[in-house]
């Protein structure tokens, strides 16, 4: 059996959640592809060899199409895909898959756009459980079949990793130069967190290709703004084998990731953090909830209040006792919830309730 997972470009959560799902699904006999539209960096990650096309030619789609005749199709946010493929003939089941659709109203305008596409040519849409995406899909489309489970998080392999403590902590950040990630906060609660603690680093882990032109524009100034040239390191385009001893090393260095978003639909680097005995320090951002109970498998701050962020930031760098408790927890809360064995077990159960053929 075999299945195609599309998306723009291999970057970001989209392009681990793909990664990680292809090698989980392949347990129990389904090898997924993956089509991407546009390169991406991501692409460095695929390191095992997954099926992997990516072009934007409908004559190398329908040859993809043709040759592997899938059992079933996934489009993720790239509406436009679904009439694509339908209309290269494909007649087997076609899927919606709601990730990385951003802001509530980015989302929301998504939706509307996406709603005649949905209505002609999809056969069901996949979400993960989170409440501001059932919710819209519930309202919008009431009609399309929902399917609902947590993404995949591999903790048997992706892990803490012991390497040499760091002689100063670390206040680490992963994202992209755009309004929904909230980069500006991270300086910020990072700039208010160094008078405190001079010896804190701060690091930013992004994709330099992926950006809001308007926002680079402001990023330079902002850092020269608050001091922050000699305190920030920004690393860019990291293999994502490499982020586990990177979150093992803030962990360890006592330091924690702080995780700005407005809103996110699952928030892979918070969960994967969390492997590497790296604590939390979010927003209440919807996604990251599925992760982050307070005060137990993580920490929240109301989201804009800079003071409740910086007095957070402290008692999980300053509370040892917290601060270990957290660490433990996280961990064995994601290897309880978000196991590769679960995924497949939910996964199949959705395959055996789609239609075999859908009628042009």
């Amino acid at each position: 059996m075999k299945v195609l997972f599309t998306f723009y470009v291999p970057s970001g959560g989209l392009e681990t959640l793909n990664r990680l799902r292809c090698h989980t699904l392949l347990q129990g006999g389904i090898q997924g592809h993956l089509l991407y539209t546009q390169h991406g960096a991501g692409i460095q990650n695929n390191v095992n060899n997954i099926p992997t096309l990516i072009t934007n030619l409908d004559e190398q789609i329908q040859a993809l199409l043709d040759e592997h005749q899938y059992t079933a199709i996934f489009v993720s946010s790239d509406y436009l895909m679904l009439r694509r493929i339908r209309t290269l003939g494909y007649r087997g089941p076609l899927i919606f898959e709601a990730q990385g659709l951003g802001m509530h109203s980015t989302a929301e305008q998504t939706m509307l756009e996406a709603l005649p596409f949905l209505r002609d040519y999809a056969n069901g849409v996949l979400l993960p459980a989170t409440s501001h995406l059932i919710e819209m899909f519930e309202h919008h489309c009431p009609w399309l079949p929902r399917f609902s489970f947590p993404n995949v998080i591999n903790a048997s392999t992706f892990h803490y990793q012991a390497r040499a403590p760091l002689p100063y902590p670390v206040l680490a950040w992963v994202g992209r130069l755009e309004k929904n990630k909230n980069w500006k906060h991270f300086l910020e609660i990072g700039s208010s967190l160094t008078k405190l603690i001079p010896a804190l680093q701060l690091w930013m882990f992004a994709d330099p290709n992926i950006y809001i032109e308007e926002e680079r524009k402001q990023f330079e100034p902002m850092i020269d703004k608050l001091g922050l040239r000699n305190k920030l390191t920004i690393r860019n385009n990291v293999p994502h084998a490499d982020m586990m001893t990177y979150f093992s090393m803030v962990g360890d260095s006592g330091g924690l990731l702080l995780s700005t978003s407005i809103l996110e639909g699952f928030g892979y680097a918070v969960a994967e953090a969390m492997c590497c005995r790296c604590p939390v320090l979010s927003t209440d951002s919807d996604g990251v909830r599925a992760f982050i109970i307070h005060n137990q498998t993580g920490m929240y701050y109301r989201h804009g209040n800079i003071q409740q962020a910086v007095q957070g930031g402290m008692r999980l760098m300053t509370d040892q006792r917290l601060r270990a408790s957290i660490r433990d927890a996280g961990v064995a809360h994601i290897r309880t919830h978000f196991s590769p064995d679960l995924y497949l077990k939910q996964f199949t159960k959705m395959l055996a309730q789609l239609p075999l053929h859908v009628e042009p």
